[in-house]
């Protein structure tokens, strides 16, 4: 497969993969072990990708991420401002984000070798397909969020770094069993998703700064499209989640799972 077209096909399944509840870890890496593709670049690729994919999410949320943010950055030098969901909200998002990292920055080479096994990412994708069976048993409550909730909802964020385990799932369905109403739960789990990752970005640009890196061609092309795919993957979610139609991902991940642990049993004999 030519170089370009792989550049572009990585910046087309990132941006349709990050949010909808399929896991883009788990596709990413299936196609760089089937393509056995490998290149300088491709980590600062990877980190130009979910670059763009984060700045879909910004612009998605560009209303609740302003108006939060005003709120908890007043709540600094005003009283009144610590009474309003900004203020409780940033607590919240911070607690829940230093929960994932907690959690995560341990598991950093254990991913990293999972990365590269076609069991691995099956046994994620099927423990998504798992996740997201339970989530339509769930009852329907409009519980308030709190730093607990947010805590524990971080937790599951730290777990979902692994292959083939779907953040944006596992996310939303914590917070539903946790008693979030299918709105907040979905904001919650996306809001919860920009410090995490650009701090995970932030890792990863230290990292190519000390390697000479040289970018693929049609780089910038492939950022667009991940960017435009996330934005229509982000609006597709979120019918989803206030559908409640999550059977035919689940079925999906199941289908995907057992193709990648087959590929490897397989691939043995």
């Amino acid at each position: 497969m030519g170089f370009d077209r792989y550049t572009l096909i990585l910046g087309a399944v990132q941006g349709l993969t990050e949010f909808l509840p399929i896991s883009s870890s788990g596709h990413l890496a299936l196609l760089q072990m089937f393509f056995d593709f490998r290149s300088s670049g491709l980590l600062a690729f990877d980190l130009i990708l979910h670059c763009a994919t984060t700045l879909a999410v910004l612009i998605f949320f560009r209303n609740d991420v302003v108006r939060l943010l005003t709120q908890w950055l007043r709540g600094f030098t005003g009283s009144e401002a610590r009474a309003s969901e900004g203020w409780t909200t940033g607590w919240a998002i911070l607690a829940g984000t230093v929960a994932t990292g907690v959690l995560a920055l341990p598991l950093k080479g254990l991913v990293e070798t999972a990365m590269r096994s076609y069991i691995a990412v099956g046994a994620g994708l099927l423990t998504t397909a798992g996740l997201l069976c339970i989530v339509p048993l769930l009852p329907k409550r409009n519980r308030a969020l709190s730093i607990r909730v947010a805590v524990l909802v971080g937790i599951a964020q730290g777990l979902a770094v692994f292959p083939g385990v779907s953040r944006s799932g596992t996310t939303i369905m914590a917070a539903l069993a946790l008693g979030l109403a299918a709105p907040d739960a979905f904001r919650l789990s996306f809001l919860m998703s920009i410090p995490a990752i650009m701090g995970a970005s932030l890792m990863e640009y230290l990292k190519v700064l000390r390697t000479s890196v040289v970018l693929p061609d049609g780089w910038l092309l492939s950022a667009a499209v991940a960017f435009l795919l996330g934005c229509l993957s982000l609006a597709l979610l979120r019918r989803l989640v206030l559908s409640g139609k999550w059977a035919y991902f689940g079925i999906y991940c199941f289908l995907l799972g057992v193709f990648a642990i087959m590929s490897e049993i397989v691939t043995a004999f």
